[in-house]
């Protein structure tokens, strides 16, 4: 049994199935997949997720499908929604009713998949580590103005003077990333891994 997890980036694509792997091998005795398929920006996911979700749940050995997008960069949120709950609920209804699939799962990473990087400093080179600001010891609080990865590309050109992959960096970071620690820190990672194992429980599984 596998889950489907619709994401826009190489990021995603290449480092989140083992992560959230290692998630779901916490609370299941049985091993459960993660398979990525990844679109062309949040503009093809939005436009294409409905007939590609209803595709995939159609095959007998999926749980569920998950879309994953950052919270930073649509630009499909209404004018009054401002704030970070405001955009993440308007958007996870928006999408979920367009798809119309109650195996259908809509979550976003605030504001970047990297806040659950920063959610585990040590992972860093020490160099960067030092300079990371205030804020960070609250991941998903680096926000719209200067956005995880954006921050890191900054903190690694500073510190090491070098830029920042968001592929090959983030690819061996979160091979190491510890998944109840992004819990315990990013509340709307929780929300997702939780939503995880609650769709497969439902599915009989254990």
């Amino acid at each position: 049994m596998k889950f489907i997890l619709f994401c826009e980036g190489w990021t995603e694509d290449k480092a989140l199935p083992d992560f959230l792997r290692r998630w779901l091998h916490t609370q299941f005795s049985i091993r459960i997949g993660v398979k990525t398929v990844r679109f062309n920006g949040w503009q093809q996911m939005v436009q294409d997720a409905p007939v590609k979700a209803r595709l995939h749940l159609q095959q007998q050995d999926v749980i569920a499908v998950i879309g994953l997008l950052d919270l930073y960069g649509p630009t499909f949120y209404p004018p009054d929604k401002c704030t970070v709950a405001e955009r993440y609920e308007w958007a996870k209804s928006h999408i979920e009713k367009n798809v119309g699939a109650s195996w259908y799962r809509q979550h976003f990473a605030v504001h970047e998949v990297e806040a659950w990087i920063l959610s585990q400093p040590d992972l860093l080179p020490s160099a960067v580590k030092k300079k990371l600001p205030g804020t960070a010891q609250h991941p998903e609080t680096v926000n719209f103005n200067e956005p995880p990865a954006y921050l890191l590309d900054r903190l690694y050109e500073e510190a090491l003077k070098k830029r920042y992959k968001k592929v090959a960096n983030g690819k061996d970071l979160f091979s190491k990333l510890d998944p109840n620690i992004v819990r315990s820190k990013c509340p709307y990672f929780k929300r997702l891994s939780d939503d995880l194992v609650e769709l497969a429980k439902s599915k009989g599984l254990t």
